[in-house]
């Protein structure tokens, strides 16, 4: 792959288009992360139990959210592909189904998670003191879901045609409301009573829905979506339409269910091990998170640049916007590895001023700075297959690598290696590895010969 991008010499051309449609979607997920990191950091100054409620709460709720954000990731493909092909006309048809998957998607979530938070809490074996306010979190999180699905469909239309500053600014508005609201109902101030991690609860559901009303009504009567065919075609449901999204959305939201999965499975076997364990984890894991959004925005890019070039039929721009956009998230990646590397301990003490938690959390943060490479290659990987609608063989890589690789050698070190929290770390750092290889090494041979095949 190196001689590939060296033998003509560096595409900087297309190493410059793709940073430049990057950058607001790297933006606009580090904004988004952020209201997760103003959740936690609200919550560490309220004690290691409310830490621990919003930890194990987030963590269990991020599988259920992860996949939502996977299944609507069907729609930038096939927007970047309407678009490079100049049919524009056919996004917003396509866009309405998207809105109503979205809408059957979040209310099924809803009704799931009410159903079965008690009995994931109780199979976790969480403190019972912790018990039943952990399930209150995560009911009251659940009503999250239709915003969150509905919020997906807008950045999906929006980034698949390349304005992807819109979704930036709707992620700012609901870090500028989350903030605020998060600190009055948490910590009860003018008039409102303290509501601890309850008080997180609702300031996400209030942010999220504001934030998702508002893009939705933005991207009706914005001049941005002029064009694009509101006046094609029915508002109604086509199940035909629908299913063809699921089947290139479900792969994906397995594979990303697979990768929250093993995180959160990872963040509930360190519960076992105690409060402080815990809390340092879901710290280390936090700054990990935002660390990840800068190639998550990158690999949106290249899935709009990989669909493009599809669209408009050209193979090698197909394989040069895949390749630059792997290699530039091994750049980028360098930077928080470097950070987490060399000030572990002045990071940790940005979230909390208890000592045995920075301790714990610094410990973590070193070994999570050998994974953003390998991090940031997989997810990059995932965004250029993602543009060629190659959604089933990564999924199956993704279930190997997390699952296959990553969390069994986790658990082996952490409780017979002797590594105790640290190994389930090291199991982390081994399953992204291979992801990371295998996603590569995938989109090279796929796109290795010129007679590319076009979805």
């Amino acid at each position: 792959m190196v001689s590939y991008l060296t033998k003509r010499g560096f595409p900087w051309r297309d190493l410059r288009e793709t940073l430049t449609l990057a950058l607001p979607l790297i933006a606009a997920q580090v904004a988004l992360i952020a209201q997760h990191v103003v959740d936690v950091l609200l919550a560490g100054h309220l004690g290691a139990r409310v830490l621990g409620i919003v930890a194990i709460g987030t963590n269990a709720w991020g599988v259920a959210l992860m996949g939502i954000v996977g299944l609507m990731m069907a729609l930038p493909p096939g927007v970047a592909q309407l678009d490079g092909a100049g049919r524009r006309g056919e996004v917003i048809p396509l866009f309405r189904q998207a809105l109503w998957l979205a809408l059957f998607v979040g209310v099924a979530v809803i009704g799931l998670a009410w159903l079965v938070a008690p009995y994931v809490v109780g199979l976790l074996g969480i403190d019972p003191a912790l018990s039943a306010e952990t399930v209150a979190f995560l009911r009251v999180l659940s009503l999250t879901a239709p915003a969150t699905a509905v919020f997906c469909a807008c950045r999906g239309l929006t980034d698949g045609i390349s304005r992807p500053r819109v979704s930036l600014c709707f992620g700012l508005l609901g870090l500028a409301i989350l903030a605020p609201l998060g600190w009055v109902m948490m910590y009860g101030k003018f008039g409102v009573p303290p509501l601890g991690a309850m008080g997180c609860a609702w300031a996400n559901v209030t942010a999220m829905w504001v934030s998702a009303l508002s893009y939705l009504a933005y991207v009706r009567f914005s001049q941005v979506t002029h064009g694009l065919g509101w006046e094609v075609g029915g508002i109604a449901p086509r199940p035909a339409a629908i299913m063809a999204l699921l089947r290139v959305g479900a792969p994906m939201s397995a594979s990303v269910m697979l990768e929250a999965g093993v995180f959160a499975a990872a963040a509930l076997v360190v519960a076992s091990f105690g409060e402080v364990a815990a809390g340092s984890h879901q710290i280390a894991l936090n700054v990990a998170a935002l660390s990840f959004m800068i190639p998550l925005g990158l690999s949106m890019a290249v899935t709009v640049r990989v669909g493009n070039a599809v669209g408009r039929g050209d193979p090698a721009g197909v394989r040069r916007a895949g390749m630059v956009g792997i290699f530039a998230a091994l750049g980028t990646q360098s930077v928080p590895a470097a950070l987490m590397w060399l000030l572990p301990v002045p990071i940790a003490a940005l979230y909390t001023s208890d000592p045995a938690l920075i301790a714990g959390a610094g410990a973590l943060l070193s070994l999570a700075a050998l994974f953003q490479l390998s991090d940031g290659v997989q997810v990059a990987a995932m965004g250029a297959l993602r543009g060629l609608k190659d959604t089933r063989v990564p999924m199956f890589i993704a279930a190997f690598s997390y699952w296959g690789v990553g969390m069994p050698a986790g658990w082996l070190l952490c409780f017979h290696g002797g590594m105790g929290i640290g190994g389930m770390w090291v199991g982390l750092i081994a399953g992204l590895t291979c992801a990371a290889v295998m996603l590569s090494a995938r989109f090279h041979l796929h796109t290795r010969q010129s007679a590319l095949v076009l979805a």
